[in-house]
């Protein structure tokens, strides 16, 4: 018996069940899949030819390996990059950076707390002020403040800047 034919249906099974990984993890619109059939058939048509039992044998592999290793790399495509892309998932390390960045832009607004400026536009109830020459879109506390008041930074959330007209409480 010719045992190059069974080296190489073996080599093609072996093909096959990896380009069925690399579907799973990578977009190729079936085109892995469809490599992954022919060298499946190929591999498998060559085993027969080897020996009938080689052919079985090949016929189970596929049918066993091919099934575990596309559920495999689809649970592994989570943890590639390629994969968080797709599924829109952030790294632990980009959440991180992430929520720090919140973080500071949080005590950067809460530091604004007891600061006075003055409105640039009018709030009705939101519009902009001028605090130590930096401009914020800013909520007023009541429901109208005109424009050139003088105000007080009396609360700050994530996205507000809470602020109190000081015309009226003279």
């Amino acid at each position: 018996m010719n045992e190059a034919l069974l080296y190489w249906g073996l080599v093609l099974i072996g093909v096959s069940v990896l380009l069925i990984v690399l579907e799973g993890l990578i977009p190729s619109a079936g085109l892995l899949g469809i490599g992954a059939a022919a060298a499946a058939i190929a591999g498998v048509g060559l085993l027969f030819r080897y020996e009938t039992v080689w052919g079985v044998i090949g016929l189970t592999l596929i049918g066993v390996l091919g099934p575990l290793a596309f559920i495999g790399a689809l649970k592994m495509l989570p943890n590639t990059p390629i994969g968080r892309a797709i599924l829109n998932e952030v790294s632990e390390e980009e959440r991180a950076e992430r929520e720090l960045a919140e973080r500071e832009h949080f005590d950067r607004r809460r530091a604004l707390i007891g600061l006075r400026g003055v409105v640039i536009s009018d709030m009705r109830p939101v519009g902009e002020i001028e605090i130590e020459g930096q401009t914020f879109e800013a909520l007023a506390e009541s429901s109208w403040i005109e424009a050139g008041a003088p105000i007080e930074v009396v609360g700050a959330t994530g996205l507000e800047i809470i602020v109190r007209d000081m015309t009226r409480e003279a």
